[in-house]
């Protein structure tokens, strides 16, 4: 299934994307796609619709496509070849950060460069989304935990990431800097997540050109690992890092500016499309 949020900021309804191409509401079905909803029971019980007989939805926006993420995990340098270009060695274990839940929106809401920004930069990540309670839990078992998965853009300042002290958290946690979307695919779509494609293009250019092959921590890992350290709940994303395109790995580096055009996808996940704005 493919799980979205569809109508204005913060007050976003359930929504499934149809084998026929609409939008169709879950309103009657469930009251949000987030918490229990995300479980396999919660799942099943949208299965069980016949989204042919749910309302049809035309031109709404799309909202994220989780609800109440308590936990916005980052996993920095998780890809070889893009450590590779920002000249950083593979990390002995995963690289973990927190982006604020507050720079969560839409796939297709804009990217907000921040005042005093200069080096406001893209990342095409593969989400993953918990769907149920999750601590101490096996690699074996890993994926009976995962609700699905998700396109999400890890928008990052650069300069505040590492130039201005402190953790990268700054740099990564700016208003409209975490856009996922536009549906949740559920893990049953998804035969190999260590297998899909990815870019991401400014302006039309291609930037980013990648495959989730190069994870060095896969998704499996990343759940047990950070189990091990924190108890994941349900509407937890998890961004498991960037392929190589980056603009800071680019000779010279390129950033966003005002009036760009940012889009980005993944095979089977669906696609984003940004207007970069000025704070």
């Amino acid at each position: 299934m493919k799980l979205l949020r569809h109508g204005p900021a913060g007050a976003e309804k359930p929504g499934i994307l149809h084998s026929d191409g609409t939008v169709r509401d879950l309103s009657a079905i469930v009251s949000d796609i987030g918490g229990a909803v995300l479980s396999d029971a919660g799942l099943a019980s949208i299965r069980s619709a016949d989204p042919a007989r749910l309302p049809i939805v035309e031109g709404a926006r799309l909202g994220p496509c989780v609800a109440g993420t308590g936990k916005f995990i980052c996993i920095g340098l998780n890809y070889s070849d893009h450590a590779a270009e920002t000249g950083a060695t593979v990390p002995p274990e995963p690289i973990i950060f927190m982006k604020a839940t507050s720079a969560i929106v839409g796939p297709n809401d804009p990217i907000i460069i921040p005042r005093t920004s200069e080096k406001t930069d893209w990342e095409v990540e593969l989400a993953v989304i918990i769907g149920k309670k999750a601590k101490y839990v096996s690699e074996a078992d890993a994926m009976d935990y995962v609700a699905g998965y998700a396109v999400t853009n890890d928008v990052s300042e650069r300069a505040f990431q590492t130039e201005r002290s402190g953790q990268w958290t700054k740099g990564k946690s700016c208003d409209n800097f975490g856009q996922i979307g536009p549906w949740l695919v559920t893990r049953d779509e998804v035969d190999d997540p260590q297998n899909l494609s990815m870019w991401l293009t400014v302006n039309g250019t291609k930037m980013q050109n990648g495959s989730t092959k190069t994870m060095v921590y896969g998704v499996k890992y990343l759940v047990s690992y950070l189990s091990q350290f924190m108890t994941l709940h349900p509407g937890d994303v998890i961004s498991t890092g960037t392929p190589p395109g980056v603009g800071l790995g680019m000779k010279p580096p390129q950033y966003l500016k005002a009036g760009d055009v940012v889009e980005l996808g993944i095979e089977g996940l669906g696609q984003q499309r940004q207007d970069v704005i000025a704070d």
